[in-house]
């Protein structure tokens, strides 16, 4: 990333201003994070990606989230391309990364914080339909004041659409392919199930790909900015609520402590819509899209992260209650 890159982006979102400090952040696998200060203006983050669509996408996609819903995000000051590379500059938000704080807070806190990422879900469901499954990608055209009000983003467009059934398997499969070698006894029983008959009527929705308390901001026991919307998807709605549950609900608090979590969830999705169908295929698949990371490297749950003996013992745990059908 050159200079010009970051000089570019600030002449048009702090004009004027100069910088005091460059902070380099470790945020994300995909872009490259600064928190860069001004002694007479407010900070601001600035992200760089070698795949510009993927910031105006992510640029695109926040600005609707902050005008359609209630979720907290940082609404983008302006985006752009210099030289091949993809910036994008928002305002600095205050609060401690909840992936380090969940477990530190009181049980009524984390109660409310699981409520509230299930509130968020349900608002961004509502607010962001699609005909198709598919990845998300920035469309040309400008969406129309009639299609915002029927949820149809014209903006955000669906790229190779493809019917719910068929993504659905598409995306299990994939991400049962790339377990590694400790699953292989379960491969056959998720394969089985991905190829069961499931119930996709209900209209895909937007799928935030890393939904999730690592990637969000917390004060005062309140969340104060849910970041990282990259890689979004159009996906059966069941699979997203599958994911984010697991990833708010078990990733962080032994087994005994995790239906009170869960009922907070479901209760703070269920306050903005009904909760979407469920099935076992939508269980294998988001659980298994959650094993390994984008370089095949197996997650580490809880904080501080286990060490891979035990995550893989997590992941295994996880992927047989859905494969049961149970929860922990």
């Amino acid at each position: 990333m050159s200079d010009a890159v970051r000089e570019r982006a600030l002449a048009e979102t702090r004009p004027g201003a100069t910088p005091a400090s460059v902070e380099p952040l470790g945020r994300g696998n995909r872009k490259r994070t600064e928190v860069i200060r001004f002694d007479a203006a407010d900070p601001v983050v600035v992200q760089y990606s070698s795949t510009p669509e993927a910031i105006r996408t992510e640029a695109a996609l926040l600005a609707a989230v902050g005008e359609r819903t209630g979720v907290p995000v940082p609404c983008p000051l302006g985006d752009g391309v210099v030289d091949g590379t993809g910036w994008m500059v928002t305002p600095l938000v205050e609060g401690r990364d909840l992936h380090e704080a969940f477990v530190e807070l009181g049980p009524a806190d984390r109660r409310a914080v699981a409520r509230a990422f299930g509130r968020y879900l349900a608002e961004v469901h509502e607010a962001f339909r699609f005909p198709r499954c598919g990845r998300l990608g920035v469309a040309e055209r400008a969406e129309t004041r009639a299609e915002a009000a029927r949820g149809r983003d014209s903006r955000l467009s669906v790229r190779n659409p493809i019917d719910a059934a068929d993504w659905l398997r598409g995306f299990g499969e994939r991400h049962t392919e790339r377990l590694p070698a400790e699953f292989d006894d379960l491969r056959d029983a998720l394969d089985e199930v991905l190829r069961e008959p499931t119930e996709t009527d209900a209209a895909p929705r937007l799928f935030p790909w890393d939904f999730r308390p690592g990637n969000a901001l917390v004060a005062d026991g309140a969340v104060t900015a849910v970041l990282d919307w990259e890689a979004p998807l159009a996906a059966p709605p069941g699979v997203s609520v599958a994911k984010a549950e697991h990833l708010v609900v078990d990733w962080y608090v032994p087994g005994g402590e995790t239906e009170p979590l869960r009922r907070a969830f479901r209760d703070g999705y269920g306050s903005v819509r009904s909760l979407p169908p469920g099935g076992r295929a939508y269980r294998v698949a988001a659980v298994a899209s959650a094993v390994v990371d984008g370089e095949g490297v197996v997650t580490n749950p809880r904080y501080p992260p286990v060490d891979r003996e035990e995550a893989v013992a997590f992941h295994r745990r996880a992927l047989r209650r859905a494969l049961d059908g149970t929860r922990e």
